[in-house]
């Protein structure tokens, strides 16, 4: 390390003509630049420079010396800038994981940011399943819930609520409910949790709190998949509240018992490190924080 230190000194002081002028863009002192000179000399045992009292000139062997020090400089500068521009401006691969649910919303989240920025490229790791930040060289992550403790940094970008659906055919058959209690027998699609069924933490129109557990009789590890069974009449499911709009809106699923509340769901952009993000970084949360913001069904509840 202090031949490279020295090699940088002695290309310094080729460029600026002169030990003091080094010195100066060093902020070291002359003296300590003429020492880091002369031991280059030494240890090399060759001269580099050609002293007088008015300029320096380079020797036969200098020159050939100073080449490889400029390279060196010269790299150490790109490598200095391209950092500040990691810094301050979005560029690289971004390696965004999400589940699958959230996958559709990414474009539209992501799209302007992309557009702005041509030096930046996404890539896209959909995954319901948590998976290792680290292991997999994750930038960001979308998560939703209650997130595990880690030594991972994370934002809230915003929350959802939780709605209880059914298609218009199930309703058709069933009725549209008037109390939780009506629903305990009839068939549950949800979220797989190996023995725990599906428990609900419920609160009345009124505010009083209610639990309802019930086993899901069809379960699966991807909420999308819950939903589309939902909507095909297999059952009554719980569905975050801005997955959904579209589909009620387009009559393929029905809200049941809007007057009460099933709970909401939190989410998080998640980083593996907590300080010095990069630009890239702290741009998509920012984007992913105004996505949340005016998209229908999200928001800070």
């Amino acid at each position: 390390m202090d031949d490279l230190k020295r090699m940088a000194v002695f290309a310094a002081v080729v460029q600026h003509g002169s030990m003091s002028g080094a010195a100066r863009a060093l902020g070291m002192s002359t003296s300590a630049v003429s020492q880091q000179v002369r031991k280059l000399e030494r240890d090399g045992g060759v001269t580099l420079l050609h002293r007088s009292t008015r300029k320096l000139a380079l020797t036969d062997a200098g020159q050939r010396y100073h080449a490889g020090c400029a390279a060196m400089w010269a790299a150490a500068e790109q490598a200095r800038a391209e950092l500040a521009a990691s810094r301050d401006a979005p560029s690289g691969e971004l390696r965004l994981s999400a589940t699958v649910g959230f996958a559709r919303h990414v474009a539209p989240a992501l799209g302007a940011l992309l557009a702005a920025h041509p030096a930046l490229r996404l890539r896209l790791l959909v995954d319901d399943a948590p998976i290792d930040l680290i292991n997999t060289r994750i930038d960001l992550a979308v998560r939703f819930g209650r997130l595990q403790d880690s030594t991972w940094a994370a934002r809230r970008l915003g929350g959802m609520q939780w709605w209880l659906c059914a298609a218009p055919a199930w309703v058709a058959t069933h009725g549209l409910p008037q109390h939780p209690d009506a629903l305990l027998s009839q068939s549950w699609l949800g979220f797989a949790r190996e023995g725990r069924g599906l428990v609900m933490d419920l609160h009345s129109p009124t505010g009083e709190p209610r639990a309802l557990r019930v086993e899901p009789r069809i379960a699966s590890n991807n909420q999308l998949s819950i939903q589309q069974m939902c909507e095909a009449g297999l059952g009554l499911a719980l569905m975050g509240s801005m997955d959904v709009q579209e589909a009620l809106q387009a009559g393929r699923l029905v809200r049941l018992l809007p007057d009460w509340s099933f709970g909401t769901l939190a989410i998080w952009a998640v980083t593996p490190q907590r300080d010095a993000q990069p630009a890239k970084v702290r741009m998509a949360i920012a984007a992913l924080h105004r996505y949340f913001q005016q998209l229908p069904g999200a928001g800070y509840f």
